[in-house]
């Protein structure tokens, strides 16, 4: 659906992307994890069209998308940083300007705001809608066409957790209907979350690659385990057979309150490998 081949892109002395890599299979939740200004928004800019590499070739649905057609758009939605509603009119107004635009029946209206919880407030102007509403708002615009690739990026940013959850659980509900989603955050549990893929950005440069989870065991270099013992605290043991008695005598006497294996986070793996935070 989706794949990049030796991408770069530069502004004025700036590079913006070196060399990037990588393809995106049909109905999988693929995500961008990296600080701001690593190349997130730039990859989403090149994939759909609105800039050019300097060089390597970017493809959608098989197309190059330096010739993406009006056919090939349509499948395509997109919540970015620019929402572009109109502050003045109603949910319901922003979206029949968009139906009358691209040809969508307006009874799908009232399907997408009701998807994404909006529909008390279809008469509500834009301006008196909360943070999270303007934000499932987007969503429903980019969603109403129901299009076969939809390009998050940062789609939770400065959201109540909530509200995230919501949107989350929106994805998902996307995804099991067949949608690609392309996703960018720097949220590293909202990539663990909800990525079957992540690619590790920064600065430009693909630093890693992989399923969370395994990439997170893969730099597990600690293999211990901690646990939260009644009368002792939290203490901290190998994974391995050398602490098997005495693991089995804490169960043993029920004092084990907490256990957790000790590999990292995303955030640490892409703190080990660039030094830098996800912020």
């Amino acid at each position: 659906m989706i794949e990049m081949k030796g991408i770069k892109k530069t502004f004025g002395t700036k590079v913006a992307l070196d060399d990037i890599h990588f393809s995106v299979a049909k109905g999988e939740i693929f995500g961008l994890l990296g600080p701001s200004g690593a190349g997130k928004t730039t990859i989403i800019r090149i994939l759909t069209g609105q800039i050019y590499a300097d060089e390597g070739e970017s493809v959608l649905f098989g197309e190059n998308t330096k010739k993406l057609s009006e056919q090939l758009y349509g499948k395509i939605g997109m919540v970015l940083d620019n929402s572009g509603l109109y502050t003045r009119l109603t949910c319901y107004d922003n979206l029949i300007m968009y139906c009358q635009i691209y040809g969508i029946q307006k009874e799908e209206i009232d399907r997408v705001l009701d998807e994404v919880e909006l529909t008390e407030a279809r008469k509500r102007p834009v301006s008196k809608l909360s943070k999270g509403m303007i934000q499932r708002l987007i969503l429903a615009r980019a969603i109403i066409h129901k299009p076969q690739i939809l390009f998050l990026d940062e789609p939770t940013s400065g959201l109540d957790p909530a509200t995230a959850y919501k949107i989350h659980h929106l994805i998902f509900e996307l995804r099991k209907n067949g949608t690609t989603i392309f996703l960018t955050t720097h949220n590293m549990e909202e990539a663990s979350l909800m990525c079957d893929h992540v690619i590790l950005l920064n600065d430009g440069k693909i630093v890693e690659y992989g399923v969370p989870d395994e990439l997170c065991r893969k730099y597990n270099k600690s293999k211990s385990v901690k646990m939260m013992i009644t009368g002792k605290g939290m203490i901290e043991l190998p994974n391995d057979g050398s602490a098997a008695g005495e693991i089995s005598e804490y169960f043993q006497n029920n004092l084990v309150e907490t256990i957790h294996s000790g590999e990292p986070n995303l955030e640490a793996v892409f703190l080990k490998l660039t030094g830098r935070r996800l912020v």
